[in-house]
């Protein structure tokens, strides 16, 4: 859950075949080399022979591909929809031709990417995920939707249920799971090796504030493997919207502290405005107590400290407060005590 962290995982840990997920790293680097702002569509792209062969040798062996012909133009937007949506490999190669001149040398970008990001158990070895030597783990499959749905024109394919190429025309998004409990995106995959696969993300309001939730389906290895990978990121995405809700991160009013004077004077210290949180049954946050030196002459309102939080790396920082005033010391007790 971005901005909270990690609510709950099952099964292997080891890499595995993550089949067109894999797209998601093309897209990563395509759009990271050639960024688009929203509603552009970016340079024009000319289909070779090269990836008609590809479409074509796709065809015949059931692989996932988007009809071209050669000279076909494609502006940049286009050749993603077609990556994104309809899981086209012979776009995968378009998109790796077209940004660094050969399918090796952009796998070889795509693996110093996964290093970059810190993906430890990813490594990719094609631009489509047919190779089952493409392999990655849920872990780094979350942190790599996370970076990939940052990037606003991605989200926006992703997020589409169908797009209208020139050749092509109308293709449909394999991830029927779009508009259900949330999901936005963000891709499927499926093989005889990978199994069912979904990378997905979803959103829901919880309270007033908008929850973003990233899973991993890898594996499903049943009759109808994809619709399996599906069914399962619903059950894990009603799960987790089912069980988070949102709490102050101290009460408000609650005691925090007391600050106490070697003269006898006190003051409770508080929260007075401590701010919500989504949380689940069972979080741990850590929690550091910030005090400075403190004033022997202490007003009603005055920063007394910081309680801070550490969700998911980001630092959360509550205000700690005095009640009321406290008096420094009496002329009576200054003499007494040199």
């Amino acid at each position: 859950m971005d901005g909270i962290g990690l609510l709950g995982q099952a099964g292997s840990t080891q890499p595995v075949p993550v089949a067109s997920i894999t797209k998601v790293m093309t897209a990563y680097v395509v759009l990271s080399d050639h960024p688009l702002g929203l509603g552009e569509q970016g340079p024009t792209i000319v289909v070779t022979p090269a990836v008609v062969t590809a479409y074509e040798t796709g065809l015949a062996t059931g692989q996932s591909v988007v009809s071209v012909s050669v000279g076909e133009s494609l502006t940049e937007l286009q050749a993603l929809e077609g990556l994104l949506i309809a899981s086209g490999n012979d776009l995968a190669t378009l998109l790796a031709d077209w940004d660094a001149g050969s399918n090796a040398a952009f796998v070889a970008k795509m693996d110093s990417t996964a290093h970059n990001l810190g993906l430890g158990s990813t490594h990719f070895v094609d631009v489509s995920g047919l190779d089952p030597g493409s392999v990655s783990t849920p872990d780094d499959l979350i942190r790599l939707g996370q970076a990939a749905m940052a990037i606003p024109a991605f989200s926006s394919v992703v997020n589409m249920a169908q797009a209208d190429l020139p050749v092509a025309g109308v293709v449909y998004n394999f991830d029927y799971d779009l508009g259900h409990d949330g999901i936005v995106g963000i891709k499927t995959g499926s093989d005889s090796a990978a199994g069912g696969c979904f990378l997905f993300e979803a959103r829901r309001s919880v309270g007033a504030t908008t929850v973003t939730l990233v899973g991993a389906v890898l594996g499903q290895q049943t009759a109808s493997p994809l619709s399996a990978a599906l069914d399962e990121a619903e059950t894990l995405t009603k799960a987790a919207f089912g069980a988070v809700t949102t709490v102050h991160v101290v009460a408000p009013g609650d005691l925090a502290g007391r600050i106490v004077s070697v003269w006898g004077s006190s003051v409770a210290v508080r929260a007075p405005a401590p701010p919500v949180i989504v949380s689940w049954p069972g979080l741990s946050v850590p929690v550091r107590l910030r005090v400075g030196a403190l004033p022997s002459v202490v007003a009603a309102g005055s920063r007394l400290g910081v309680l801070q939080l550490d969700l998911d790396g980001r630092d959360l920082d509550v205000a700690l407060r005095a009640s009321s005033s406290l008096a420094g010391p009496s002329l009576f007790w200054r003499l007494t005590h040199f």
